[in-house]
């Protein structure tokens, strides 16, 4: 019994821990999966990770914004990378000045979010709900952007999707902002999960729109 959980459990590390393993397994026993699985993997892991770096990322920011820390404009930095990088994702599928005007949309989404975390730090109520409905805007863009790419998108999904992390991100900054610590981590993990789970519809949308690219 021993032998067989751990050795399921060396399984399950490897594979998380180098995807690319998974890919040659099944390479080895369905070669003419291979190219499909491989595809499709790497699509998954890719914007699965950027997911869960931006979670990671937005998280470090509003930590550093509110305890003014002095690392706060390097973390922004990285944050606006994660942007471009998904971007860099998209290109292949939807061309050049798509990818730019996501990241451009993405990159408004971050900066909007500090400036509403800006004013939450002063309680300035008046900014902050002046920034929150641009905030809503830039999702609402987003949201048009993504279900006119790809018609396997919902609008109505993803205006689900899109406020609720909106939702989560500002609980968490003012769970933070009240000092409930144990508010703020269960915040900062269902954002990170809800993240991931976005990403998981784009992937499953890109596969249904250019099956050619997974077949």
């Amino acid at each position: 019994m021993k032998k067989w959980f751990y050795s399921i459990l060396f399984i399950t590390l490897v594979t998380f821990l180098n995807p690319s393993a998974a890919v040659q397994a099944e390479e080895r026993d369905h070669p003419e999966e291979a190219c499909v699985n491989e595809s499709a993997l790497k699509l998954k892991y890719d914007l699965q990770k950027l997911s869960i770096e931006h979670a990671w990322w937005t998280r470090s920011y509003i930590i550093s914004n509110l305890a003014g820390l002095e690392d706060k404009q390097d973390v922004l930095e990285r944050l606006l990378q994660n942007q471009t990088d998904f971007g860099i994702v998209i290109k292949p599928y939807y061309g050049q000045e798509a990818a730019d005007k996501l990241i451009a949309l993405l990159k408004e989404h971050i900066v909007i979010a500090g400036k509403i975390i800006d004013s939450a730090k002063i309680k300035d109520q008046n900014n902050v709900e002046k920034y929150n409905k641009e905030w809503f805007r830039n999702a609402d863009a987003i949201i048009q952007f993504l279900t006119d790419a790809n018609p396997n998108w919902s609008k109505e999904e993803w205006t689900d999707m899109l406020y609720t992390h909106l939702r989560f991100t500002t609980d968490e900054v003012s769970a933070r902002l009240n000092k409930d610590w144990r508010g703020d981590i269960r915040l900062a993990g269902l954002n990170e999960a809800h993240l991931i789970h976005m990403v998981e519809v784009i992937a499953d949308g890109i596969m249904k729109q250019f099956p050619e690219q997974f077949e």
